[in-house]
């Protein structure tokens, strides 16, 4: 509880107003006559007897109390779950534990043949601290990301401030030095008993993995990619792991398994070890043909997701949108003022690895204001279809006889639009963009003189371009980046040094030789490497974050986020509209179209993306929740993390780890719409 309530002092922008701190003060002695010793009795006597009847009287309740009784029953029922948990036994009469899919494959005769190299995303990997400022004393090589996260509650502004970066650089502030955590316990679990790799890792164990053979290739995932190279020389380290498993391996090519950002993450390495130095690794252009065997990529954002814009626009997503619909004054309480939003804002534009997962391809991927791939979508994603294709990675025996209804019209090629009718109404009756005219500061209006300290870049916007930003607009992918521009202009003059979102006119144009391309699968070319394999795995049937209404804040105060998620917003019964998202099918973070479109049109074939034909496969897994408690997170989720816990997944890349091709395990399963939403794409092949 102490943890707690220095929590809320340390998270107070101001005290609760509605805390009133008595004053103390010394008591008058005033002078007495010489029978004062009589008066001094009777006060000693009055004085207890309203000591004691103020104690009689009930202590008035405060807001104070209501927290910290809330918070006291969350705890005590994770105490009592937990308990639960470890006192139980691992199996219950009458609910059988299901078999492995590594004990499985193990007793059919899978053994290990190629080493496995796992690569994680974004926020799912583990960072310790190695230098800090005296806030921070007694937390050397202690995980400030990825394990208990008690120093949130001990610390909270001292744990923001050490897990942003220089706001200029992008790479360590000052007396600051937080790094990855290295090995396979870098992103095992996220938190206790919250599993991110550990059931892949324990599957491959069963048939006969183990250090030698299998390798977390860690990072600082806030960092550019390019930056985890110049600061930690991350990609040289995994250049050298991987010939080093290669040699001491039979001579055996590596499995590599990206998750989430990593996918982009490991595209960019690929370009970059065959780059020559400086900027390159010096592995001249075939050392992927000779190293790679296959790359699986799990939840691949590709392309982007439209997530990581709400994140850098207001800080928020579909659940932060979800609780201010269920409770609008919980996270903008005049009573508590914690700021959260603000805070995470301040920290987190810091992180040049955001912009990575900016929509890439503008318009022509993600649909203009009239138009998106995804129109005719139906959001009732239990009548979706059924598709498989065989191992010939033949794609055209489609579902002609495939429905698709609407209950009202979706555009979401607007990915932010102002109001809910600004995201319905035809585009000729939207006003046009020109930030131009808008001014970026205002001395008039300009909050930062009275507001003090700046604490996100919308302190330095005046009121005026604030409302003008607002005024009946939609934005898509291709101009929601002049937004971003005018709100976070740090940032993104920062991060774009390191990032592009196009698609290339000309791959052999020599500017697509700089690292700032080579994580956009748009303006990079595969290595060749005709013998290698890319797999697409990602989970499909879940309401996925496509676009948003935003309106403005009520708050006009100083150091407040002036746009948000309007909660309000709601379609009729079945729309993909609710509580001001629009969804669309995916694995609950990436779309569909993001995860499946470059191996299902860009690199499928000898394209210009794919010069040497690599083959590629679709392996979608439709998401299943789990059937009961016991089964914990599921065993057939398709869900962004949780797949990694996922049967069928597993046994997939165990089959390739142990020497099967995409052939030999099925070649594509698909269940979405994805060939249907590549062939609306005109993207020159």
């Amino acid at each position: 509880m102490a943890s707690i309530l220095r929590f809320r002092k340390l998270c107070y922008v101001e005290p609760c107003s509605s805390l009133k701190f008595q004053s103390f003060e010394t008591p008058k002695i005033e002078n007495r006559d010489e029978g004062g010793v009589g008066s001094k009795t009777e006060n000693l006597l009055e004085k207890k007897q309203r000591k004691n009847k103020n104690k009689k009287q009930h202590r008035e309740w405060r807001c104070i109390d209501s927290c910290c009784w809330v918070i006291g029953y969350m705890c005590t029922t994770c105490w009592v779950l937990m308990f639960l948990y470890h006192s139980l036994p691992a199996t219950l009469t009458g609910f059988p534990v299901p078999e492995s899919p590594g004990t499985r494959l193990k007793a059919e005769g899978l053994t290990p043949l190629h080493p496995v190299v796992l690569v994680p995303g974004i926020v799912t990997g583990g960072l310790e601290l190695w230098e800090g400022r005296p806030c921070a004393e007694g937390l050397f090589r202690k995980r400030l990301w990825g394990g208990g996260f008690t120093e949130i509650f001990k610390r909270p502004l001292c744990w923001l401030e050490h897990l942003s970066l220089n706001n200029e650089t992008g790479l360590d502030p000052p007396g600051i030095r937080v790094r990855a955590v290295p090995g396979l316990v870098a992103a095992d679990y996220f938190a206790p008993g919250y599993f991110v790799w550990a059931v892949l890792i324990e599957n491959l164990a069963k048939i006969g993995y183990e250090g030698k053979n299998m390798h977390m290739a860690a990072y600082d995932w806030r960092l550019s990619f390019q930056n985890t190279e110049i600061r930690d020389q991350a990609l040289t380290r995994l250049k050298s792991k991987i010939e080093l498993m290669y040699v001491t391996n039979g001579h055996k090519k590596v499995v590599v398994v990206p998750h989430s950002m990593g996918v982009i993450y490991f595209l960019h390495f690929m370009k970059w070890v065959e780059s020559p130095p400086p900027m390159g690794g010096g592995g001249g252009p075939s050392w992927c043909a000779k190293h790679i065997k296959a790359i699986m990529n799990i939840g691949p954002a590709f392309l982007g997701v439209p997530k990581a814009v709400s994140n850098i626009f207001s800080a928020e997503g579909k659940d932060v949108a979800y609780i201010r619909a269920m409770d609008p004054g919980v996270l903008d309480s005049e009573i508590l003022r914690l700021q959260t939003l603000e805070h995470v804002m301040r920290a987190s534009r810091t992180w040049d690895s955001i912009v990575s997962l900016l929509p890439k391809g503008g318009d022509a991927i993600w649909g203009n204001l009239d138009w998106s791939p995804e129109d005719g979508h139906s959001c009732d994603l239990a009548k979706k279809g059924y598709l498989q294709t065989s191992g010939d990675t033949n794609f055209n025996n489609r579902d002609e006889n495939r429905v698709f209804q609407v209950k009202e019209p979706v555009k979401y090629g607007r990915i932010i639009s102002f109001g809910k009718e600004t995201s319905q109404i035809s585009s000729p009756q939207l006003p046009r963009h020109d930030f131009k005219d808008l001014p970026h500061k205002d001395s008039a209006t300009n909050f930062t003189s009275s507001c003090g300290e700046v604490w996100t870049e919308y302190d330095e916007l005046s009121r005026e371009s604030i409302r003008k930003i607002t005024e009946n607009k939609a934005y898509t992918a291709q101009t929601l980046f002049d937004l971003l521009r005018f709100v976070a202009p740090k940032m993104m003059q920062r991060a774009e040094a390191h990032f592009s979102h196009g698609i290339a006119d000309n791959l052999d144009d020599p500017k697509y030789a700089h690292y700032k391309y080579w994580s956009n699968p748009l303006e990079t070319k595969l290595p060749v490497a005709p013998d290698m394999e890319i797999y697409s795995l990602y989970g499909v049937g879940i309401p996925t974050e496509r676009s948003y209404v935003y309106k403005m804040s009520p708050s006009d105060k100083c150091k407040s986020i002036p746009f948000r998620i309007d909660g309000s917003a709601d379609g009729e019964a079945g729309s993909c509209l609710k509580n001001g998202v629009y969804f669309v099918d995916g694995d609950d973070s990436v779309p569909v179209l993001s995860a499946g479109l470059m191996c299902a049109k860009g690199w499928r074939g000898r394209t210009r993306f794919n010069p040497s034909g690599i083959a590629t496969y679709i392996r979608e897994y439709q998401h299943k929740p789990p059937a009961s408690l016991l089964e914990g997170r599921g065993i057939e989720s398709g869900a962004h993390v949780d797949i990694m816990g996922n049967v069928a997944l597993i046994e997939d890349v165990l089959r390739v780890s142990a020497g099967a091709t995409g052939a030999q395990i099925g070649g594509d399963r698909i269940y979405s719409d994805i060939m249907r939403m590549s062939e609306r794409i005109n993207l020159q092949l």
